[in-house]
């Protein structure tokens, strides 16, 4: 998964680098813009749902998801909880919750998510207030905790080099920023990054 980041575009088209994360590999976009107006972010986020052939999920906002036509949003601790939200989801929307903590484990394994982004896997600077890093010990002692039929995703400081330690810790894949948007040709980043995750 490629999160967007809009600093990290530096005037680059989003779609046209997310079509290219997505062409050396990438199965899923998720947007992340925090600061964006609703109209933006919903103009981006239809921008890419028109434009590729992978699922795009959008960060913490449910109705902008719904209005761009996206599969799904990723949610935080602060945002709409999911229980009460998901009866009012058309099937098959995906919704994601962030796990960084056994107390968060504990709490999201009641929840309705398909899936859970357990991080900050190694320090990051995308995200300011991500906490202290796991590490791969830390992330695969929490990806032991989800339910059996819930899919984890490692996120936080992660690389081509870095990845495969995710993925033996028990993640079904890995969610990234500045590997792939910081990088000069994020086609090459995107397949260095899938590599590794198969390895």
């Amino acid at each position: 998964m490629v999160i967007t980041d809009p600093d990290l575009f530096k005037g680059r088209d989003p779609v046209g680098v997310c079509r290219a994360a997505v062409r050396g590999g990438a199965t899923m976009i998720q947007v992340r813009w925090k600061d964006g107006t609703p109209s933006a972010v919903v103009e981006l986020a239809r921008a890419l749902v028109d434009a590729l052939p992978v699922p795009i999920l959008v960060n913490d906002r449910v109705d902008i998801a719904l209005a761009a036509g996206a599969a799904g949003a990723h949610l935080g601790w602060e945002d709409v909880p999911l229980t009460p939200l998901r009866p009012h989801l058309p099937a098959g929307f995906l919704l994601g919750i962030s796990v960084g903590s056994a107390d968060e484990a504990a709490r999201a394994a009641g929840l309705p998510a398909d899936y859970w982004s357990v991080g900050p896997c190694f320090t990051t600077p995308s995200k300011a207030d991500a906490g202290p890093a796991l590490g791969p010990e830390g992330f695969a002692a929490l990806a032991r905790l989800a339910p059996e039929d819930i899919p984890v995703i490692g996120v936080g400081g992660i690389t081509a080099v870095n990845a495969p330690q995710i993925i033996s810790g028990g993640a079904a894949g890995v969610a990234v920023i500045g590997a792939v948007l910081s990088a000069p040709d994020p086609e090459s980043a995107a397949r260095a990054l899938a590599a590794a995750a198969r390895a």
